[in-house]
Parts: structure tokens; C-alpha cells; sequence
């Protein structure tokens, strides 16, 4: 028996996905306007409606010289490795921050249940044979095949408590003696990514608009420009009623940039090449943020920070869930266009991430890709309920949400660590007939958006919710 490629359903299959891909790319940019109604009495939304950006030309770097990728290379420090002591720092930070309203990280990926924890079981399961008679993962041959694969590979990850550890930099504020502690995560070059075993996104050469500027001095450490960032602020989540958790009645972020921080820095002195380097502690000594046993203290150090260690030049940061593509996949959390965002992520409230060009997804000049998240998935019986997801759950019971992501290395060349998010409802008639459940991928999403079974908030038309999250990703789970 033979088959004809050309008329296979499978073949058919993946052209009307591209093809929906393809429309998607090419329709006009869909801006959701949520009124405060529509949402309920709640101060300082997210801007769901605003104007585009009237941006420059996107900055455009070609891939750098053998010259500048030398320069690059003082960047590189030895991958960094956790200190002994990293279950108790583990510890440490989860019994600080139980809940949604307590400083730091907040529960771990590894969570109580199948809701809160999406690490796959080992493929011995249901055989007659131990998992020692298996071979190498697929994923040791061909990255884009069954996992697991790490992504982020300056650092280390710790699938027992779901962190990473990462090389952790001291750079400083032009014209100022102030110390910019902060990590690498992503950068827009190619080979700037292979060289220092960064994340590569090429979309981020298109968000010079939203990034700060810098250079590189002789120790291959970063003179920022400008931008600052306060720590001091106590964050504070306050959810909604049972079962419409959000919006929260009042929410306040942990952490505030100035107006000119974003995490994402263009170097003028190496090719312009865009890196993306969240600061994890500001104008701070060394004897003030050594947390490398974890009780941190919150007021000085990024939230999402579980230890930090400024003698060996390393830091953990805790590891969230998500999904890409129907595959599960952990990445942090570390900065947000918008205050509400940011208090509900533990991250930084940086406010020239909102120069960023939103809802034109994969278009040219784009440097966004797409992150989905549930507002009133499936609550009921918390983490121990497998089909869990949203934010509703999230101001529940402390969890993540489980939010969908779109491209990441290693499935689609779209990736970036600037998330576009795109905040999906389920219609009440989807509930009544008993259609809600989890999502995993995004056709999945567009596809139930396409049939009316999910809108965005308040029953608006599906689209961008106006803010961008920088979730840079570590590692795809299977």
C-alpha cells in the first residue's frame, strides 16, 4: 500500500495550519479595549486599549564581525553551577512566600499536585521493564525531537526544586559609582547566543525601541545608560471573590523601574547587538544581597531571586510552567510592561518595555512573540486538579497559572522573550456545556477563539491585552 504524500490528511493538516499561520500574520492589528465595567470595580487596570507606538525604524544588526564577536566573548563566564546548599535555599524562599500576597518567587513548578506540576513521567511508566532499558533521549540526537532539552545553557537547572542557577554580573550606571547587578538570558545574534550559551531570539533585534543602551567595558561587563530600579515597594495581591479571583480588588508590585528601565540593552559599542539583561539588584554592595543559603532579603533583590551569591558570582531563580506547543516547558519570570502584570508575575514593573510594538505577532519589525493566559480556567480542587489553569487559580492558591507560550527554540524560529500577552475567557456557555478545560498549544486557543468558545475578557474581540512580559525561556520539559 502506498501513500500519496500529496493528498495525505496529515499533509493537509499542517498547510491549513500554515495557512492560518499566514492569516494571522497578515491581518490588520486587533487592540482589545476592556472598560472598567466590563472588568468590575478595581483600580488601574491594565491599559488594554493604547495607541501603537509611533516607534523609529526598528534597528536592524547584521550578524557581527569575527572583531566584535571577540569583544562579545569577554562576556562569557563559566557555566554556573548551584551551591550546596541549594535545597535549603529552596526551602528557605518557599516558606517566605506561601502565598500570592508574601514577597519573593512564590511556589515552585514542582507543586502538590498534577495542576502545579507538569514534569513528565519517566517512559518506563505502564512498561514491563525499568527505565535503565531505555535508550538516550531522542532529544541527545536531534534537539527538536522529545525532550528533555535545555535551552538557557549558561547555567544549571535543578529539576529537583525547578530552578536555574545563572551567572550573575556586576555592572554599573554611566556617570554614577552605582552597582547594576544583573543576569543574561538572550541575545539577537546568533553567534553572540553560541559563544556565551545564551538564549537566541532574532526578533529582539526589532526591540531597539524598548531597550535601553550600553556599552561594554574592557571586563566584558555593561555601562548602562540609563535606567533604575526600586526593590523597596511591598508587594501586595488582593484577589477578587471566589471563583472570579480576577481581577483582584488592589494589587502593588515588588519592584519599580524609572521610565528609562527596560531589561533589554542595545550595546553601541558591539555592533548593536540587543541583549536581554534584567537587573536583579541596583546601587547595592556585594556584603548587602549574599543570600547564597536563600532568606533573602526581598526589599533589595529581585522577587523571582531564591539565592544569590556575590562572591561566587552566581544566581537561583525559581522555574515556572508553561506550555509551548503542547509540550510542557519552564522559563522565568522577570520584568513587565504594566504594574498589574508585574505585581501577578513577582517581577519588575519596567515601563519602557511599553514602547514595545504589540499584536503584529510574526510580521516584519516584529519583536514580540505570543503568550495566552486563562482568566477563568478550570479552579475547582486547586493543584489537585489535573485540567487547572488561570489566574483565577493562580489568586487562589498561589500557583502559576500554567500559560501557553508561542515559538521557543527548538520548535519555531519565532521565539522571543518579550511575550505579547493575549488574556483569553471562557464564554459562559463553553462552561455550561462543560467544554473548559486546559490548553496547551496555540491553534488549540485560536482555534476555540474561531469557534466562540473563547473570548478575551468581558467578552471583547480576541486580541493583544496591551502589555508585555519578559519570560525568557530555560528549558522544554519532553
Amino acid at each position: 500500500m502506498s501513500i500519496d504524500v500529496r493528498t495525505s490528511p496529515f499533509l493537509k493538516e499542517e498547510e491549513s495550519r500554515s495557512a492560518a499561520k499566514l492569516r494571522r500574520i497578515a491581518s490588520p492589528r486587533t487592540v482589545v479595549m476592556l472598560s472598567t465595567l466590563a472588568l468590575g470595580a478595581w483600580s488601574s487596570p491594565f491599559t488594554l486599549a493604547q495607541a501603537a507606538p509611533q516607534a523609529p525604524a526598528p534597528v536592524i544588526a547584521a550578524p557581527v564581525s569575527p572583531e566584535v564577536l571577540s569583544l562579545h566573548a569577554s562576556v562569557k563566564r563559566a557555566v554556573a553551577k548551584p551551591n550546596a546548599n541549594a535545597a535549603a535555599a529552596f526551602s528557605a524562599a518557599a516558606a517566605s512566600s506561601g502565598f500570592n500576597t508574601d514577597q519573593g518567587p512564590g511556589p515552585g513548578a514542582i507543586g502538590p499536585g498534577p495542576g502545579c506540576d507538569l514534569f513528565p513521567a519517566p517512559a518506563s511508566t505502564g512498561a514491563a521493564v525499568g527505565l535503565s532499558y531505555f535508550g538516550p533521549s531522542p532529544s541527545s540526537v536531534n534537539s527538536s525531537l522529545v525532550g528533555p532539552v535545555q535551552l538557557l545553557n549558561s547555567g544549571t537547572v535543578d529539576d529537583q526544586n525547578a530552578t536555574v542557577t545563572l551567572p550573575l554580573y556586576k555592572g554599573t550606571l554611566k556617570g554614577t559609582n552605582k552597582t547594576v547587578w544583573y543576569i543574561l538570558t538572550d541575545v539577537s545574534d546568533q553567534g553572540v547566543a553560541n559563544e556565551l550559551g545564551l538564549n537566541y531570539s532574532a526578533k529582539l533585534s526589532f526591540a531597539a525601541n524598548g531597550a535601553r543602551t550600553g556599552t561594554l567595558d574592557k571586563e566584558g561587563n555593561i555601562v548602562f545608560d540609563k535606567g533604575t530600579v526600586d526593590y523597596s515597594p511591598v508587594r501586595k495581591i488582593v484577589p477578587g471573590p471566589t471563583g472570579s479571583e480576577f481581577p483582584p480588588k488592589s494589587f502593588a508590585p515588588g519592584a519599580i523601574g524609572d521610565k528609562n528601565y527596560s531589561p533589554y540593552v542595545r550595546l553601541t559599542n558591539a555592533g548593536g547587538v540587543i541583549y536581554n539583561a534584567p537587573m536583579i539588584a541596583f546601587d547595592v554592595d556585594a556584603s548587602k544581597i549574599n543570600f547564597p543559603n536563600g532568606n533573602v532579603d526581598y526589599s533589595i533583590v529581585h522577587d523571582e531571586v531564591v539565592a544569590i551569591d556575590p562572591i561566587k558570582m552566581t544566581v537561583t531563580i525559581n522555574l515556572i510552567n508553561g506550555f509551548s506547543f503542547g509540550r510542557p516547558v519552564w522559563y522565568i519570570s522577570m520584568d513587565s510592561s504594566q504594574e498589574l502584570p508585574a505585581a501577578i508575575e513577582h517581577n519588575t514593573y519596567a515601563p519602557l518595555m511599553a514602547s514595545l510594538q504589540l499584536g503584529d505577532d510574526d510580521s516584519f519589525g516584529s519583536p514580540i512573540e505570543r503568550i495566552f493566559i486563562a482568566t477563568n480556567g478550570p479552579e475547582s480542587g486547586q493543584c489537585n486538579n489535573p485540567l487547572r489553569q488561570g489566574l483565577d487559580p493562580d489568586l487562589n492558591d498561589g500557583h502559576r497559572p500554567n500559560n501557553v507560550l508561542g515559538g521557543i527554540p527548538t520548535i519555531a524560529l519565532d521565539y522571543s522573550p518579550a511575550w505579547d500577552a493575549q488574556l483569553y475567557e471562557w464564554t459562559q456557555s463553553a462552561i455550561d456545556k462543560g467544554f473548559r478545560g486546559q490548553m496547551r498549544e496555540e491553534f488549540q486557543i485560536l482555534t476555540f477563539v474561531q469557534d466562540g468558545l473563547i473570548t478575551a475578557p468581558g467578552g471583547a474581540a480576541f486580541g493583544s491585552s496591551g502589555f508585555a512580559i519578559n519570560c525568557p525561556i530555560v528549558q522544554r520539559l519532553d
